[in-house]
């Protein structure tokens, strides 16, 4: 079995090296041979994962989750902080202790060795059918040789070094709080394409089902079983009332440095038969207790709030305090998330404040025992100096610089351009501009069209080689040629999506220079237009350093003659979104922004008379949104009803 997972990581990572790197770490007929083993292997063992390269998965849309009510209840845990507890717990028993993954907990079942369902835990009772997300999780057998039925539980997970990629790949204010939250809202996704990309692990905790197999009265030889069966089970030892104290700091040494989110431990019984005769209470096994780390806390004062300017233009408050030790190491800074925490905290200079560190990793302000209140919000970034804004997001208010060339938004800016609604430029990945502008090759995004002079230089740098680079130049020979709205996109006025750029170019029939001539009066006058936005894009064109590099990169670009398919995409033009509450046929709401915004529509945050119908799946929530759309009189549709009205088309 661990031969076949070392062989699926193997050629999983030669497979996205040679198809996405363009590069090859082993040759054809070494990867042949591995195939054929790892082949071999699954023939012998009975048992294919869900991630091996032998198999080709199908992705799968659902209508809806179907609700199922679990054989037997899943109840929640007793829980303590105090090891004394775990010890007396134990008394004379043997305890398995381990991790307390923080995820969300899916059932398994398994039918003449295939899996048949998976559910999530709901609210204990019943919960949510994901069969088909399951599939596709990293690491879940989709074969075992086992033949009867096994029902098993676990804990769905993403790991921080994949939370982190995706967090980094999304839009400004659309990051993710934590893995546990994006696991959750992953898991029960409709369309089982977008769990398989956020890599999804399943890691086994319980056998609850499995007949004629002798366990010899241990929960250890359960666990072991199922690592035969091809599961990852989480990290467990045996512990006595004398080692189980030993064992906890063993685990707690290793929170640091975990790819996972824990928030504790859980010990249970070893013991099948004593831990079954034990019962439940009306909360909680008898058998199980998890344990909760103490938040060490301690007081000190806050010096100062700096304002970080990241790559997206969110301007993030991070308070700086004087220096306390925390869970083994000293601690004299905690992020302050955005305008809306940094109010509530009431913060200000000399204030006494609480820190502790969350799950023992994060420094967090736990209280503020003074609330002197006294933090301005910054008017201009400190980066550059432009003008700030605070914007409204799902999770609260948050302060944006608004200026485009700011050096912190510099790479942001760059994977914009070369993005595939803007120019297209395949090859360029936030990684390989990073890479260029270091090396000082890209300044800004006129030296995309330069890049031919360091051409020996970039075959030789480490991914790239002869085949990387001629693709590289062709993709941007390629977007030389370019349609006038995707170009205006692509230069990241603030406030202009890819619709406004197209309603921007049809009423100035096309001409750059007709755009860069409008005055703010003609501008607003464009349907759909607001102050704002005529506002940004005049500042634009009238800005010297922005006109400076649009005369320079004009020496490269050639404009597209526009097509009348292109004026006619635009059906959703004059009409007007609000979307709430969670998605399941998009990934999220910035995804369906940028459908609407595509095809001509515009979205906002608020109902108004204006809007045209506000999308959420609970049409019958008593949310504000809802409320304002009923007083109204405004439409709410779920998703399915809005894609059947305003997106199904063949196309589509």
């Amino acid at each position: 079995m661990e031969r076949m997972k070392e062989l699926i990581v193997l050629l999983n990572k030669a497979a996205y090296a040679y198809y996405q790197e363009d590069k090859e770490i082993m040759s054809d007929h070494e990867y042949d041979i591995l195939y054929d083993e790892l082949l071999q292997l699954e023939k012998e063992t009975n048992t294919v994962l869900a991630n091996s390269p032998t198999q080709k998965v199908g992705y799968t849309v659902m209508s809806n989750l179907t609700k199922i009510k679990h054989e037997v209840p899943i109840l929640s845990l007793d829980k303590t902080k105090e090891i004394e507890k775990l010890k007396s717990f134990l008394e004379e028993q043997k305890g398995i202790l381990s991790w307390k993954l923080d995820g969300l907990t899916i059932v398994l079942t398994y039918q003449k060795g295939k899996l048949v369902q998976a559910v999530t835990r709901g609210n204990g009772t019943v919960g949510e059918d994901v069969t088909h997300n399951a599939r596709v999780f990293q690491n879940v057998p989709l074969k075992i040789p086992y033949q009867k039925e096994l029902v098993i539980r676990g804990e769905g997970i993403i790991p921080f070094s994949e939370f982190k990629k995706i967090n980094d790949s999304l839009e400004e204010g659309e990051s993710y709080k934590n893995p546990r939250n994006l696991c959750s809202g992953s898991v029960r996704q409709l369309n089982s394409e977008i769990a398989a990309k956020r890599k999804i692990f399943f890691y086994a905790f319980t056998l609850a089902k499995a007949e004629d197999i002798n366990f010899k009265d241990s929960k250890r030889k359960q666990l072991e079983w199922l690592t035969q069966m091809g599961f990852t089970v989480v990290e467990h030892y045996e512990v006595t009332e004398n080692t189980v104290e030993e064992t906890v700091q063993k685990f707690q040494k290793n929170v640091a440095e975990n790819d996972f989110a824990s928030d504790g431990l859980v010990l249970t019984y070893d013991s099948i038969s004593y831990s079954e005769n034990l019962g439940t209470t009306s909360k909680f096994p008898k058998d199980s207790i998890a344990f909760k780390w103490a938040d060490e806390m301690a007081e000190t004062t806050l010096l100062n709030i700096i304002w970080n300017t990241s790559r997206t233009g969110l301007i993030n408050p991070i308070a700086v305090f004087k220096p306390v030790e925390l869970e083994g190491s000293t601690v004299s800074r905690a992020s302050v998330h955005n305008v809306s925490m940094l109010e509530k905290l009431k913060l200000g200079i000399g204030d006494k404040i609480k820190v502790y560190k969350a799950n023992m990793i994060i420094p967090q302000i736990a209280e503020n025992l003074t609330q002197k209140n006294n933090i301005e919000i910054p008017k201009y970034c400190f980066v550059c100096g432009g003008e700030t804004e605070i914007r409204a997001l799902k999770d609260g208010k948050a302060l944006y610089c608004t200026n485009p060339n700011c050096q912190a938004q510099q790479i942001r800016s760059l994977c914009h351009f070369v993005s595939r609604d803007a120019m297209n430029i395949e090859g360029l990945s936030e990684e390989t501009l990073k890479k260029f502008v270091e090396k000082e090759f890209i300044k800004d995004y006129t030296d995309i069209f330069c890049l031919e002079q360091y051409c020996d230089i970039i075959k030789n740098m480490e991914g790239f080689g002869n085949r990387s680079y001629q693709k590289l130049i062709e993709s941007i020979e390629k977007s030389k040629i370019a349609a006038l709205p995707n170009f205006i996109y692509a230069l990241g006025i603030n406030h202009v999506g890819l619709s406004n750029a197209k309603l921007l170019c049809k009423n100035f029939n096309y001409d750059l220079e007709e755009i860069k001539k409008a005055k703010e009066e003609e501008l607003v006058e464009i349907e759909g237009f607001g102050e704002i936005i005529a506002h940004s894009i005049y500042q634009y064109f009238h800005n010297e350093k922005d006109m400076e590099l649009l005369q320079k990169v004009l020496q490269y670009i050639t404009f597209t003659e526009p097509e009348e398919a292109e004026q006619e995409n635009l059906r959703l033009h004059q009409l007007s979104f609000v979307i709430t509450g969670d998605l399941k046929q998009f990934a999220n709401r910035k995804e369906l922004q940028k459908k609407i915004e595509y095809l001509g529509g515009k979205v906002t945050n608020s109902v108004t008379k204006k809007t045209t119908c506000l999308i959420n799946n609970d049409t019958t929530s008593n949310s504000s949104k809802n409320k304002k759309a009923k007083e109204l009189e405004i439409p709410i549709l779920d998703e399915n009803e809005f894609i059947k009205k305003y997106l199904s088309t063949p196309e589509l």
